[in-house]
């Protein structure tokens, strides 16, 4: 299954804030579809399954991963020591895109992917156009020394709505470098995710 292309809102709308998909906000209050006006919130679905499926999408869609890539983050964190979760939100936290996102590079996960897809983003001096290249503690995360470049970013940076990067990066505002110092906690993920139910999700493939 591709990545998701279509309208946002419909998103945020039937599976809360997504802060990584979009920062706005619809006018629209109730869930998307036909029949949304008629599902007051002790009539929305609840089996077991699929409060589940929701949780998951709110994984799919707040990072922008195809099926196949948020089941390859499944697998890794599954292979590791230590509470698969975490380390799953972890593993998302460090892709390049995520953390060009929580330095204020970009309004959006999506943003962020366009401006690493583009070029105009190092790490440790050298320019890596892959977003989902794994960073690691120590990494410092930089932009091309270009003006258009520079420019794009400073633009980015005054109309962000974070003002502070989260306890694991810090920011050097005036050579625009932000350094990875650790993996994120549990309390630093933006995203209101309850990520047990995505593992018992994925329990059964």
């Amino acid at each position: 299954m591709s990545r998701y292309r279509g309208p946002k809102l419909r998103i945020t709308r039937r599976l809360g804030v997504l802060p990584g998909l979009t920062q706005k906000t619809s006018h629209k209050k109730d869930r998307p579809g036909q029949h949304g006006k008629n599902l007051g919130d002790s009539k929305k679905k609840s089996t077991e399954y699929g409060i589940r499926l929701e949780e998951k999408q709110k994984l799919k869609f707040n990072y922008g991963l195809s099926e196949s890539q948020l089941y390859h983050y499944i697998k890794e964190a599954r292979r590791r020591r230590g509470v698969t979760g975490l380390i799953l939100l972890q593993l998302l936290e460090m892709r390049l895109d995520t953390i060009c996102f929580s330095l204020g590079f970009a309004s959006t996960i999506a943003a962020a992917r366009q401006l690493v897809n583009h070029g105009h983003i190092t790490v440790n001096g050298k320019v890596i156009d892959v977003p989902s290249f794994q960073c690691q503690i120590n990494d410092v995360v930089g932009i091309k020394p270009k003006s258009t470049s520079k420019n794009l970013i400073e633009n980015n940076l005054k109309n962000i709505n974070f003002t502070e990067p989260p306890a694991h990066l810090t920011f050097d505002k005036v050579k625009l470098e932000g350094t990875v110092k650790n993996y994120c906690d549990r309390n630093e993920v933006l995203l209101d995710l309850n990520e047990l139910l995505v593992i018992e999700y994925y329990s059964r493939r």
